[in-house]
């Protein structure tokens, strides 16, 4: 945990979409400093013509490889949502080639409770994993 999601473009090989899974592993590392294996990543491909990412009246410039990382995490502090967008877009431009203004990132926040990791079991709310939450 967090769970992030890549909306992208098709068109990617799998060792492109290996390489920016990793990039973007690493930078959750060390923005949110979870354990090495907490890495929960799903990748969604779609046509060109089903994706349209925009700038909001801002003038950033998109390409073919934009993506969409929507981060679904317990809360976080604004400093580690900020640290995590410039290492996601340092990361992906080092290893990807990818031009930050190809990177549009959302945050989804919720609670202890909304995380079962299997077992039929909400394991921050037992206590098998991490320390309970503040609710």
């Amino acid at each position: 945990m967090p769970l992030l999601r890549f909306d992208l473009i098709e068109g990617r090989t799998d060792a492109e979409i290996e390489t920016l899974l990793d990039a973007a592993h690493r930078a959750m590392l060390e923005a949110f400093k979870v354990p090495e294996r907490d890495r929960y990543q799903i990748v969604q491909e779609h046509k060109p013509s089903r994706v349209r990412i925009e700038d909001t009246g801002l003038g950033i410039q998109r390409t073919e490889k934009v993506i969409i990382v929507s981060v679904t995490t317990r809360p976080r502090p604004v400093e580690q949502k900020q640290a995590f967008y410039r290492l996601l877009c340092e990361a992906l431009e080092k290893d990807c080639g990818m031009a930050a203004s190809d990177v549009m990132v959302n945050f989804v926040t919720n609670t202890d409770a909304d995380w079962s990791f299997g077992d039929g079991e909400a394991q921050f709310l037992t206590g098998k994993l991490g320390a309970k939450a503040p609710q």
